[in-house]
């Protein structure tokens, strides 16, 4: 088994030994490539669509529910390839309780204490079944254990927390699908060199299917994942961090998923914020996401999608870089192998300030916001 510590040995092996990496992705992907325009055919005979108008985008209307098709394309290679322990059995009720909370919504809506419900007892499955954070490797402090009165009630936080952020993100064609399909493979290559192959297994399986919905989602969609699929998404990655990167010996495993899942972090951090500043309602819907800010800006749905899976790409590299790039060894430093790290790093918080700028989140300096006249209104939006 590859040791966590030892984040330098090859991947690739340790690939050839676990095919089921491989093949758990395959069989994701063609199930949802193949399910999804029946559910969707379902979703327009049952009149659960998306209609044009309020602060929806699509100019046609276009079917939900895609969440049923990415639930069964992952719970099958799931069952197929994972060991299906108590964890196992734990993580997969969860998500058949996540996704049919989102189905319900999607169906005929429920009001956001009966959704944030839902959210937790899909989160207590999870944690219920042994998912949940029970030790912590800080840098400089070491290993610290945390007793069940903290860990438990942390990591529902945690996951009903990415699965609102993940909620919240998929407002635009492929976007959700896009940035969950990345963080998977991020997630999946991680967990590999940590020798956590289960996770890495359920982390492809995830990379799979969201790469196969988007054959169906990209724009322009034939179909949208809705709340189904956004809350699965966000429930597997969530519990994926727990079970794979955090409950692990490594220093700087407590960075990955806040490096891997950070637009969505920021996307819903920077709202919430808006709202309260505001005295808004926090659950109530808005065109004030980064993808909205991103079209006001005359970015195409395409363009928007694309830049921000760019933005997810340089975070990802740099949570690579962090896990693979030998910068410090045995207590010395490499001159290259830093400038290396610290490029790639560099890469990553650059393209974050060209949103920052583009979007106009920080006002202070920005011309172009400076130039606006007061009632313009993407200056009253910014």
């Amino acid at each position: 088994m590859l040791a966590a510590t030892s984040p330098h040995l090859s991947v690739l092996d340790q690939l050839g030994d676990h095919l089921q990496v491989l093949w758990g992705a395959l069989v994701a992907f063609a199930i949802v490539v193949l399910l999804t325009p029946a559910v969707g055919g379902m979703a327009r005979r049952l009149g659960v669509v998306d209609v044009p108008g309020g602060r929806r985008i699509n100019q046609l209307p276009v079917p939900r529910l895609g969440g049923i098709g990415l639930f069964l394309g992952m719970l099958v290679p799931a069952l197929a390839f994972l060991h299906v322990g108590h964890q196992t059995r734990g993580l997969l009720l969860g998500a058949a309780i996540a996704v049919t909370v989102g189905i319900i919504d999607d169906f005929r809506g429920l009001p956001w204490y009966g959704k944030l419900s839902g959210q937790v007892v899909a989160a207590a499955v999870a944690t219920g079944a042994g998912i949940w954070v029970n030790r912590f490797t800080f840098p400089f402090v070491g290993v610290h254990t945390l007793p069940s009165s903290v860990g438990i009630p942390l990591t529902i936080i945690w996951i009903v927390a990415i699965m609102n952020m993940f909620n919240f993100l998929d407002g635009l064609d492929g976007l959700a699908a896009g940035v969950a399909a990345i963080a998977g493979l991020t997630f999946c290559v991680i967990a590999l060199s940590l020798g956590k192959f289960d996770p890495a297994v359920l982390s492809a399986i995830v990379f799979g299917a969201c790469v196969g919905f988007l054959r169906h989602n990209f724009y322009p969609a034939r179909i949208i994942m809705g709340d189904s699929g956004a809350l699965l998404l966000g429930y597997v990655l969530a519990t994926i961090a727990v079970q794979g990167l955090l409950k692990t010996a490594a220093t700087v495993a407590l960075f990955f998923p806040l490096l891997v899942l950070a637009v969505p972090i920021v996307d819903t951090t920077f709202v919430v914020v808006r709202r309260l500043k505001h005295g808004e309602r926090v659950f109530e819907a808005d065109q004030a996401h980064l993808h909205h800010r991103f079209l006001r800006r005359g970015f195409s749905q395409r363009r928007a999608a694309l830049t921000i899976w760019a933005w997810c790409i340089t975070l990802a590299a740099a949570a690579f870089a962090t896990r693979f790039v030998p910068f410090r060894a045995h207590g010395v430093w490499h001159p290259w192998w830093t400038l290396l790290a610290a490029a790639i790093g560099f890469a990553a918080v650059l393209f974050s300030v060209y949103v920052v700028y583009v979007l106009e989140i920080v006002k202070l300096g920005n011309r172009i916001q400076k130039r606006r006249r007061p009632d313009d209104p993407l200056r009253k939006t910014a």
